[in-house]
């Protein structure tokens, strides 16, 4: 594919050579082969400006870094914003892509959308697949892991690879992180999602409405022209959820609430009633006029709402109603949402979960309170901790929603990366002064194992914070180390032993 060609696409203004052919991208020098266009960015830690010289020397053609970085010997591609002009120029090589793409935003749910979109899709008759924290998952179920959102690269060569292998619909994880960095351009991206909006991430954007605005990117600059917008408005009149319905409506993008929005707002897909039972809950739900019930097969309140974005999602991109509720009513489980592990020895189950934020925390505990016997002395016992090197200033927090909400709460170990333990917990506990139901247990395998040893027939467990992930990051830098640690294995293993960590 010829340089000029993919420049000409991407309505960039450079000089090609004449016949320069591309023949990949690449954003790691090491990976820079004869005919690669290098991208070079100033990142927090490294600055790939430093390595244009090799780059160069290993056969880039061309060098698409800010304007004033030195480049000698091949194309510079110049521009203030040379990650988006970067992807917008890849995206022209990456071909073919899936013909439906959408994408989910928010602090919490988007992992559960895009797999629940997936699969809605899937029973809808289509080939579909997801991209996100879990991995890649395909039309036929299998995962290869990866970052929520993978360099432009990657992602754009997963999305090519998608298509090629006769894939034409696909859900991607849109993170502020991804967005920020331009790791989602180039791609006709038909509708985007938002979930909900709390505070994360903290330790890399400035403050929360930097964090709002990268979020919004989705709807200001990714979503096609006269594209759709699937907003959640669960009926609190959310400021959050107020300005995303104005970014869209300003981008023009046909607007659609899901849930129950307050007053006399009608929403798109609207949620009436919903009645908890044992193994998931009953939705009466409205789309169009019509009312219809749904017998989800999750628990929660917020999987009623991951579910119903889902739906609006391949609503919005043309999948029959029918099917669409149909599929619904078939949903599978999410690895490490809400995810049932094991029934302990005592009757008790234990469920894993990926909430790591105040407000994920609290919505995990909200979602298993109704299935705990309260009446037969049943309690809710929960697991959790904070990680290393993230967000310092949601720790408190986290401690003060497990002793206001569960009945028993165990502080442990998360990520701790390179910080003290020790003291991560302590900060933990601090937002949980003066309670009696919060204590703290140093390891994460002798937390699950305390927590299954003390449940009773009635009892629910909650073990909170890692969710899918198969590893505990210990230490940073050269001195990091990912020990094995599955959350659900683990949880499985200590029910075996009786207890025993």
């Amino acid at each position: 594919m010829k340089l000029a060609a993919l420049l000409e696409r991407a309505g960039l203004d450079a000089p090609a050579r004449d016949g320069a052919a591309v023949t990949g991208f690449a954003i790691d020098h090491r990976k820079v082969a004869p005919g690669t266009v290098f991208g070079a960015f100033k990142g927090a830690r490294f600055n790939a400006e430093d390595f244009i010289p090799a780059a160069i020397e290993a056969g880039a053609i061309a060098i698409v870094a800010s304007p004033n970085a030195k480049v000698e010997g091949a194309l510079h591609i110049a521009s203030d914003e040379p990650r988006r002009a970067f992807a917008q120029l890849a995206a022209g090589f990456f071909t073919p892509a899936p013909e439906t793409i959408v994408a989910v935003t928010g602090t919490n749910g988007k992992t559960s959308c895009v797999e629940m979109t997936r699969q809605i899709w899937r029973m809808c008759g289509t080939s579909a697949a997801s991209i996100g924290t879990l991995g890649v998952t395909t039309p036929d179920e299998s995962v290869s892991t990866g970052l929520t959102t993978p360099d432009i690269v990657t992602f754009l060569g997963n999305m090519s690879g998608l298509a090629r292998e006769g894939v034409t619909h696909v859900a991607y994880e849109a993170s502020s992180h991804g967005l920020s960095q331009f790791r989602n351009e180039g791609l006709s991206v038909k509708a985007g999602a938002f979930t909900n909006f709390s505070r994360d991430h903290l330790d890399y954007h400035s403050s929360m409405d930097d964090y709002f605005a990268c979020k919004m990117r989705l709807f200001d600059e990714v979503v096609e022209p006269g594209g759709t917008a699937i907003i959640w408005d669960g009926g609190n009149e959310c400021e959050w959820t107020r300005r995303a319905i104005e970014h869209a409506s300003d981008q023009n993008l046909h607007v659609r609430t899901v849930g129950s929005p307050a007053g006399e707002v009608d929403a798109y897909l609207r949620l009436t009633a919903r009645e908890a039972t044992q193994l998931g809950q009953m939705l009466t739900i409205e789309y169009r006029g019509e009312a219809r019930s749904v017998k989800l097969p999750l628990i929660g309140e917020y999987q009623a709402a991951n579910a119903l974005v889902s739906a609006a999602l391949a609503l919005a991109t043309g999948s029959d109603a029918g099917q669409v509720f149909d599929a619904v009513s078939r949903l599978q489980p999410v690895r490490g949402r809400l995810e049932r592990a094991v029934i302990t020895p005592s009757g008790a189950p234990a469920y894993v979960d990926y909430a790591h934020t105040p407000d994920a925390l609290q919505a995990a505990i909200a979602a298993l309170r109704p299935h705990v016997d309260a009446a037969r002395g049943g309690k809710l016992i929960v697991v959790f901790g904070a990680g290393g090197d993230r967000d310092t200033g949601k720790r408190a927090p986290m401690g003060a929603v497990a002793a206001k909400s569960a009945d028993i709460a165990i502080i442990t170990d998360d990520n701790p990366r390179g910080e003290d333990a020790g003291a991560i917990r302590e900060a933990v506990l601090s937002g949980a002064e003066g309670a009696s139901n919060i204590t703290m247990v140093a390891g994460r395998r002798e937390a699950i194992a305390a927590a299954i040893q003390q449940a009773g027939a009635h009892d629910i467990i909650l073990i909170a914070g890692k969710g899918h992930e198969q590893g505990q990051i210990i230490g940073s830098g050269e001195h990091m180390r990912i020990l094995p640690f599955d959350d659900v294995q683990v949880a499985r293993e200590c029910a075996a032993a009786g207890g025993k960590a």
